[in-house]
């Protein structure tokens, strides 16, 4: 159909107000934080509420318009960009908490609310959201679920899916369905929640999430170490882990953190630098404390550490963290070419060691960036952009390089991506972590839901 006539339509249902058209929108709305692709969308709606949601999906079934869903935009696959004249359907306008119960420990929310939000809204009444990121006050809760957003306390915690006791999604045929209505146990079939827990937007769009709550954990505490090399991150992992609740261990290079350094202008927190540090995040009482000591202790004679820092209080805590989270900020006027891969947490010495060997023999020009969360598996790599390339010959260059870093990844039985999903950038790079039968298993889901593939077409498959 005429797009004048779909754009026509598309205000008629929403109101002109709720439909931008112009360039700048079109930038900011149609793309998440990659650089790779230059976003092309028809139009950016802003439903209110579900009922325009439904509105939307059967406009764009009448017309065989694609549909591209936007959060808080800040993933790094593609998986929000809109480059084939799809109406981008932002939930910015979506971001309330519905309701709560304090007796079953659930939030309702719409699904542009906040990941930061729902956090201070459990804090609020005496409760805990425990998912977090580095993003946390941008990202939103509709995005983490349709990617099964990570972040930094997995080891602890889990993934979002952990966390979803119920769904209400529109599907791309314009089904309304609620899922497991908040139940904590439900053995009744098949568990669609699942399905569209990780879907990126591919089966349908969620309109409520129920999300899980708990009580609040114990006042936590921040350890930095030095570390010579990555041979012993396990060893420094089992040997805190055994008698302290660990709710963070994570890892970055010495590069990475010089560029923090350099970004925010701060002072280098070890005298002594090393290859890389190890931040550990743990529950803090009058036994784990001293149970952390001595392990402390005992690394450093072990030579496994080099150096140690403990934080005293809640602002050193937040001063040993900035080192982690400001890492892909810092990189970003490198326009980095991003890996998000996962290993079983044993093989990170190893798998570490044979990638550093095929960038070091095969690209010793690129600086690579490694940090990530070492106690679930999942490190980001990021590849920074010599100056002497253009955007448009270093992306395919990487691609290139892709296929060697995956190969080893299906090597090591990995995932080409932990917690960012596949979206553009990996969909190629898909058949390293799952077979040809998987995939059409895949495909086959989809088309359940979506038999006109308008929800976010292109993306995974």
């Amino acid at each position: 159909m005429n797009s004048t006539i779909v754009i026509s339509q598309l205000i008629r249902l929403l109101s002109k107000d709720s439909v931008l058209l112009d360039d700048d929108s079109k930038r900011i709305y149609g793309k998440d934080l990659t650089q790779n692709d230059i976003p092309n969308p028809l139009a950016i709606a802003f439903p209110k509420n579900e009922k325009e949601i439904i509105e939307i999906i059967r406009l764009a079934n009448a017309t065989m318009t694609g549909l591209v869903p936007s959060g808080g935009r800040t993933g790094y696959s593609g998986g929000a960009v809109a480059k084939r004249q799809e109406i981008v359907v932002s939930f910015e306008k979506m971001n309330r908490i519905l309701d709560f119960n304090s007796g079953d420990k659930n939030v309702k929310c719409e699904p542009g609310v906040t990941t930061k939000a729902v956090q201070d809204f459990a804090l609020k009444n005496n409760l805990f959201y425990p998912i977090d990121f580095a993003s946390a006050a941008t990202c939103q809760i509709g995005g983490n679920i349709a990617t099964n957003a990570g972040g930094i306390k997995v080891i602890r915690y889990g993934l979002t899916r952990n966390w979803v006791s119920g769904l209400r999604v529109v599907t791309g045929n314009g089904d309304l369905l609620e899922l497991n209505y908040g139940l904590a146990k439900n053995a009744c079939g098949y568990d669609f929640r699942h399905l569209f827990i990780g879907s990126e937007g591919t089966l349908g769009f969620i309109t409520e999430a129920t999300l899980r709550l708990i009580q609040p954990p114990a006042t936590t505490k921040v350890v930095l170490f030095s570390v010579p090399d990555n041979n012993h991150f396990i060893d420094i992992l089992h040997a805190f882990d055994v008698r302290s609740t660990i709710t963070a261990f994570e890892f970055f290079s010495e590069i990475a953190i010089r560029h923090v350094i350099e970004e925010l202008q701060l002072k280098h927190p070890f005298s002594e630098t090393a290859s890389f540090y190890i931040l550990l995040e743990y529950e803090s009482n009058k036994e784990s404390d001293s149970f952390v000591r001595k392990a402390t202790k005992e690394c450093l004679k072990g030579k496994i550490v080099n150096n140690v820092l403990v934080s005293n209080n809640l602002q050193q805590n937040e001063n040993f963290w900035r080192f982690r989270k400001e890492i892909s900020m810092s990189l970003s006027r490198y326009f980095p070419y991003k890996y998000d891969i996962s290993v079983l947490p044993s093989k990170i010495p190893l798998f570490i060691k044979e990638i550093d060997e095929v960038f070091n023999t095969i690209y010793p020009d690129l600086e690579i960036i490694w940090f990530g969360h070492v106690g679930d598996g999942n490190l980001h790599l990021n590849i920074l952009k010599p100056s002497h390339l253009s955007a448009d010959q270093f992306f395919p260059y990487c691609n290139e390089m892709s296929k060697q870093l995956y190969l080893l990844v299906q090597q090591y039985h990995g995932a080409v991506s932990a917690e960012h999903g596949i979206g553009l950038l990996k969909k190629n790079f898909l058949h390293y972590s799952k077979t040809d039968i998987e995939i059409d298993y895949m495909r086959a889901i989809k088309k359940i839901f979506d038999r006109n593939n308008i929800m976010n077409p292109g993306k995974i498959i």
